[in-house]
């Protein structure tokens, strides 16, 4: 279907992929926050004594015995990030590198507009999708703070969760759209942007275990998103900061290499 504004074409080709990935990130998310009650039970705490703490920190399970400590730990501190992570990737790199090496790039540059502008309002549509997903969860965890007894844990709280989630994912998408911008290949933008989220997350995770290397968390995006507390805390400026800048900094990256070197249609 080819619509007039590129922004909402792009929407429109990404509704499936849209809508898939929004139910499944909310669904874990979900699911697994609804296991709170089960956890506060003396078997399961008996049974995490048993294992190693340098695993727990490894999977980001630093605090399993409040509301906020297991939702920061078990939803928000790894399986959700990490499935954000990869939607973002995927939709970042496909932005403008996925047509390009479909060799369909010449239908998107046909709409009347400056090459800068249409990939700019392609990462538009991917981060509408983004926000979408994390303000989605945000809402889910809302409705289950009363059933699933989140005691500790305000809207506010949730809010501040979303936006650095929301913002974790930007980060994500935005590197993988100025790398396919750049280079015009998507698989190259994927690996590239994968290699950074794996790198970060064992930054943020493992490597403060080794003696001498607590630093590199600071260079984490996950440390970012996640380091402060904003489920108790809210939104913690430094992180959301260097998150947003981030963003800002590689879509100027992506969009101004993309307007000058010669693309393939």
């Amino acid at each position: 279907m080819l619509l007039r504004d590129p922004f909402t074409k792009a929407l429109y080709d990404a509704r499936r992929s849209l809508f898939g990935w929004t139910v499944s990130i909310v669904a874990v998310g979900a699911m697994y926050a609804s296991f709170w009650p089960t956890m506060q039970t003396p078997e399961m705490t008996k049974a995490l004594e048993a294992y190693p703490e340098g695993l727990l920190e490894a999977f980001n399970y630093s605090d399993l015995t409040s509301a906020a400590g297991y939702l920061g730990s078990a939803v928000y501190g790894l399986l959700v990030p990490l499935l954000v992570a990869v939607f973002a990737i995927a939709a970042g790199a496909r932005a403008v590198a996925g047509d390009e090496e479909a060799g369909t790039l010449d239908l998107v540059l046909a709409h009347p507009v400056g090459r800068t502008r249409l990939v700019l309002l392609r990462l538009a549509a991917v981060a509408v999708g983004i926000v979408a997903v994390a303000v989605l969860l945000g809402l889910a965890m809302v409705a289950l703070s009363g059933p699933s007894q989140f005691d500790g844990i305000g809207v506010g709280g949730f809010a501040a969760m979303t936006l650095h989630l929301a913002l974790f994912g930007l980060a994500f998408a935005a590197l993988a759209f100025a790398v396919g911008a750049a280079t015009g290949r998507r698989a190259v933008a994927l690996g590239v942007s994968a290699a950074v989220a794996v790198l970060g997350y064992l930054a943020n995770s493992v490597l403060p275990q080794v003696q001498g290397l607590a630093w590199a968390r600071e260079l984490s995006p996950f440390h970012w998103y996640l380091g402060g507390s904003p489920l108790l805390d809210g939104v913690q400026p430094v992180g959301a900061l260097l998150l947003a800048g981030a963003t800002v900094a590689l879509a100027a990256v992506g969009a101004v290499t993309f307007a000058r070197r010669d693309v393939a249609v």
